[in-house]
């Protein structure tokens, strides 16, 4: 092995383009040598996007470093398809990870992939959902049985303050899509819950996690004279829609609106602002899942199938809940800054011995450098001749009038050049004109901004922070005022109208925000 190097060498020396390749094959061969710890490859493939699973994400990137063993985590998204699902796994199967983290986005579909994946002896982690495939290692995720089981007790205590006049009360379950485990296991505890109650007409619809046909299936019912008491959805997207809905037929305030998932700029700021009575804090817990894969990768004991816990959130405890996930979040977020940090030192030395392996590839380098300079002096030399023969030819060139009318043709004055233009404006323009496009949308997400920004959640935020001193929601709900401050001192429509058309899902909350951002309210405004 060492004479074959001793001849690759050799040849090498002949020209300046086989001393590059010398040097790239010491560094490579050197560091390969000083590079001898295992680094543990672990593949996630998550169904889908939304805070919750940006949260989960960003909770397993910062957990890389929180444990003695090196880890490297790769995260796919299928936004929703099944078969793009199929393709990520099997493309992170065949790059060569050691574990794989499926979050289904079906049940039935994902099967062979998994399966494939499991033949190949790589060990499968089910997070928050399962495939209909018993071929797994574990399991690991909050208990949909659980959480719909918690809201349908909770549902049945609000029950017995509601006045019921001689009728039954009717209750309402908005479903996600019922394909999936998280849709059909919440639907098992809440309907278990309720099962024999009497006095109770219970029905459940499948939405599809869709927030709009929330909307449409309880405007559907109030529309028919049976408006609903209580509406349970499976998460609190479509309890946005449900909310909406109530709004816009004049029901606010009879209808109780219940959730799923607890984000703190989703459910629980729904149950601070009286849209929702209640949510469920669904865990996300990113590191608990590396920790469960880097317990299998190095054989030890672990729990095959690992329960979270939730949490209800009610009026009477949501100022604490959001207080204490607020500053989860924030210490997460700076974890992802320390471990991107981490990363960058890691990359260049891990341990005293790539120090050392540093040293001797430096007195290499600086032997390769002294003769690359004397090559380009030389080189620089012959250059310099050349450039002296076509100033002398161009100089000749130039001296003709008529060479030189046509010359200035096409040398444009400078005050006809457009201004140049800073990358953060640049930004800052493409942004304004995401926002203006999408503001109307009173559902809309953060991450789907970063996603048309082509921007992760996280660096969105520190871009936008960077350049506003605003987060992106700040900037977000700042611009919906503005826009409504100019409808309003140039148009004739009606405060509600304006509220819709900005962003704002009730005139009441968007006169709040109003009056908090210019100190009257719109009504006032309109006046003077």
């Amino acid at each position: 092995m060492l004479f074959f190097y001793y001849l690759e060498m050799k040849k090498m020396f002949n020209s300046h383009y086989n001393a590059c390749r010398l040097l790239l094959l010491f560094v490579v061969f050197a560091l390969a040598a000083c590079n001898r710890t295992t680094t543990y490859k672990i593949g996630v493939s998550q169904c889908g996007t939304g805070q919750w699973r940006e949260k989960v994400n960003s909770e397993m990137l910062a957990a890389q470093h929180l444990y003695d063993e090196n880890v490297k985590v790769s995260i796919a998204c299928s936004y929703d398809n099944t078969n793009r699902q199929i393709e990520q796994i099997d493309s992170l199967v065949a790059s060569g990870i050691d574990l794989l983290v499926v979050a289904p986005n079906e049940v039935e579909p994902l099967t062979g992939a998994i399966e494939r994946a499991w033949k190949k002896g790589i060990p499968v982690v089910y997070f928050d959902r399962r495939a209909a495939t018993e071929h797994y290692t574990a399991f690991i995720g909050g208990s949909n049985r659980e959480a719909g089981k918690t809201m349908g007790y909770y549902a049945l205590s609000l029950a017995r303050d509601i006045p019921r006049n001689g009728r039954n009360l009717f209750v309402v379950e908005i479903c996600g899509a019922m394909s999936t485990s998280p849709a059909s296991e919440r639907h098992d505890g809440f309907a278990a819950s309720l099962k024999g109650m009497e006095g109770i007409d219970y029905v459940y619809r499948d939405a599809k996690w869709s927030s709009d046909e929330a909307c449409r299936i309880v405007e559907e019912y109030i529309n028919a004279g049976r408006t609903p008491d209580i509406v349970f959805c499976h998460n609190d997207g479509m309890a946005t829609g449900v909310y909406k809905a109530v709004v816009e037929t004049g029901t606010e305030g009879s209808v109780k609106i219940l959730g799923v998932d607890g984000l703190p700029d989703e459910g629980i700021e729904y149950v601070k602002l009286g849209h929702q009575v209640g949510t469920y804090v669904y865990p996300t817990h990113g590191e608990e899942i590396v920790k469960l894969s880097l317990d299998i990768l190095t054989k030890q004991p672990y729990e095959r199938n690992k329960y979270l816990s939730g949490m209800l959130v009610m009026p009477a405890n949501v100022d604490m809940i959001e207080m204490n996930s607020r500053q989860l979040i924030s210490a997460n977020n700076h974890l992802v800054t320390v471990q991107n940090k981490l990363e960058e030192y890691f990359g260049l030395y891990n341990s005293q011995q790539k120090i050392l392996i540093g040293s001797f590839i430096t007195i290499f380098l600086l032997f390769i450098a002294v003769f690359m300079i004397l090559r380009a002096y030389m080189q620089t030399r012959k250059t310099i001749r050349q450039r002296q023969t076509m100033n002398e030819e161009q100089a000749i060139f130039y001296t003709d009038a008529s060479v030189r009318k046509m010359h200035d043709i096409f040398n444009a004055p400078d005050e006809d050049l457009p201004p140049a233009r800073s990358q953060d404006m640049i930004f800052a323009e493409q942004l304004n004109d995401a926002i203006r496009e999408k503001m109307s949308n009173p559902n809309l997400k953060i991450d789907e901004l970063g996603e048309q920004m082509g921007l992760g959640r996280v660096q969105l935020y520190r871009k936008v922070k960077a350049i506003t001193g605003q987060s992106p929601v700040e900037l977000l709900r700042q611009m919906r005022l503005q826009r409504a401050y100019a409808l309003l001192t140039s148009t004739t429509k009606t405060i509600s109208e304006i509220a819709f058309e900005v962003g704002f899902n009730t005139p009441g909350y968007f006169s709040k925000c109003f009056k908090e951002q210019y100190g009257k309210l719109p009504m006032d405004l309109r006046k003077e």
